[in-house]
């Protein structure tokens, strides 16, 4: 039986729309690699999307899998990178040649395996993608979500040293809360509150949420990334040298000094632009999670896809 030319039309319709779908999860589906870095250190990361190629440099207490909202809303343009950072490869005791330095590293290796030529980092992540921008040729754009350059070294030496006591007693809970009250995370009044008090309730809520391996591992993680942060505290000047473009991103709600040092940069960057999302805070293009709350990634990847497009 011949079709009627308005069944054709509907019948082609229903297959374009059925190969779109198909497109669109394609795209969507998450493939997982490693790169070897300069010194033989195999960085894992996740893969999604089709495009330019974007890396995205998780910050503190996050691994690549705290961004994959992000990544999922800019994946119809870019393929999104999400590497687990340098710290998740090392063991315990502390690596002692650890520095940024390294990261970059990581981060030049993962660019040559793929080819990208854009970089976001967040918190820590993005004093490495600050840096990396320094040091590579190769990065043409690099957005930063609150690099913590403001903050004060002797008070994140002074925290690390307690940090590391607190790990090396199995206090994963004391190692947390020196990370939260040092980076000035959290409401005004849990930083008030003694640290015995903290670690009652964070122990119960990790408890009941399942969460307590995964909190180990990122209090082993917090201690490089307090290295890091203390290592390029308040060196700004450094930045001047920078030649490609720079998108600062912060939150409204996010501490002081975070937006202070976004200040400074903005003034030291050759090429830069600055955006403060309203409502938002240190966590704001993370995945919304029970430690983060206020995560909002679809309302950041609109800005990354307006500036990397």
């Amino acid at each position: 039986m011949e079709l009627s030319s308005n069944s054709k039309t509907e019948r082609v319709r229903e297959v374009e729309s059925a190969n779109e779908v198909a497109e669109a999860a394609s795209k969507k589906q998450v493939k997982r690699g490693t790169v070897n870095s300069v010194d033989g250190t195999a960085i894992n990361y996740r893969q999604i999307g089709s495009g330019p190629g974007l890396i995205v440099l998780h910050g503190t207490m996050e691994s690549g899998q705290s961004h994959m909202e992000l990544a999922e809303a800019l994946a119809d343009s870019f393929t999104v990178y999400l590497p687990d950072r340098r710290e998740f490869s090392l063991g315990y005791p502390f690596a002692r040649d650890y520095d940024v330095g390294k990261e970059v590293e990581d981060v030049e290796a993962l660019q040559t395996k793929t080819g990208s030529c854009y970089v976001f980092g967040v918190s820590s992540g993005a004093i490495v993608c600050l840096q990396a921008a320094l040091s590579l040729r190769s990065i043409t754009r690099a957005a930063v979500y609150e690099p913590p350059l403001a903050i004060d070294r002797k008070q994140v030496s002074n925290a690390l040293r307690k940090a590391d006591n607190e790990m090396a007693n199995g206090d994963v809970a004391g190692v947390l809360i020196t990370g939260m009250k040092a980076a000035k995370m959290g409401p005004l009044f849990m930083r008030l509150i003694p640290d015995r008090v903290l670690k009652y309730f964070f122990n119960k809520q990790s408890k009941n949420q399942g969460g307590k391996s995964f909190m180990s591992e990122m209090a082993k993680n917090l201690h490089y990334d307090f290295e890091i942060v203390a290592e390029t505290a308040g060196k700004f000047e450094d930045y001047a040298r920078v030649k490609s473009e720079v998108l600062l991103l912060g939150g409204s709600k996010s501490p002081s000094y975070l937006k202070q040092g976004l200040k400074k940069l903005e003034k030291v960057l050759p090429r830069s632009k600055r955006i403060e999302f309203p409502g938002l805070d240190h966590g704001g293009s993370s995945d919304p999670s029970p430690y983060n709350r206020h995560g909002n990634p679809k309302i950041v990847a609109q800005e990354l896809r307006r500036f990397f497009a």
